[in-house]
């Protein structure tokens, strides 16, 4: 019993000594919600630079000027991978509330979107608890389809990734 006592006291000592800062710990797992809504995930690169992916379904219907579609509320299988750039001195604060910005694509499956491909600019902010190996965040996401069709859009989502 006592080497569990001391198992226990030799991981919690561990696991508060070490930082809790969502930046030194390289990849998040969250979700978001919007549009799409889904899974989110985050890849540190560097101490500025960053993957995020996300996995989700699409239920906004037609939201595209220029693409020709007859439906309505059909859902569809969106997954997007986008390259972040982080400024982490745009605002002045004792918080960590980092802007982001960078370039993607996605590609969308589903009736009327099938195989349609878009590249993505990201803009966004999120929040880095220092208690906490989390992030939160908004962002605003115009896409360019190039594929299958082409037309402009906007995604938007907010969302939280635990980091690992």
């Amino acid at each position: 019993m006592k080497s569990y006592v001391y198992a226990l006291l030799f991981v919690i000592i561990i696991s508060t000594s070490m930082s809790t800062h969502a930046q030194s710990k390289k990849f998040g797992l969250g979700a978001i919600f919007g549009e799409p809504t889904g899974l989110s995930a985050k890849l540190w690169l560097s101490n500025n630079n960053a993957l995020a992916f996300g996995l989700g379904w699409s239920v906004q219907g037609y939201r595209f000027n220029g693409f020709d579609s007859d439906y309505d509320r059909v859902t569809r299988t969106h997954f997007h991978v986008d390259y972040l750039w982080h400024s982490f001195n745009a605002i002045s604060s004792s918080r960590e509330f980092p802007l982001f910005y960078g370039i993607g694509g996605r590609i969308n499956t589903g009736p009327e979107y099938s195989g349609t491909f878009g590249v993505r600019g990201v803009l966004g902010i999120a929040w880095l608890p220092r208690s906490t190996p989390l992030d939160i965040f908004i962002e605003v996401v115009p896409t360019l389809l190039l594929v299958n069709s082409t037309g402009f859009g906007i995604d938007a989502g907010i969302g939280a990734r635990f980091f690992f």
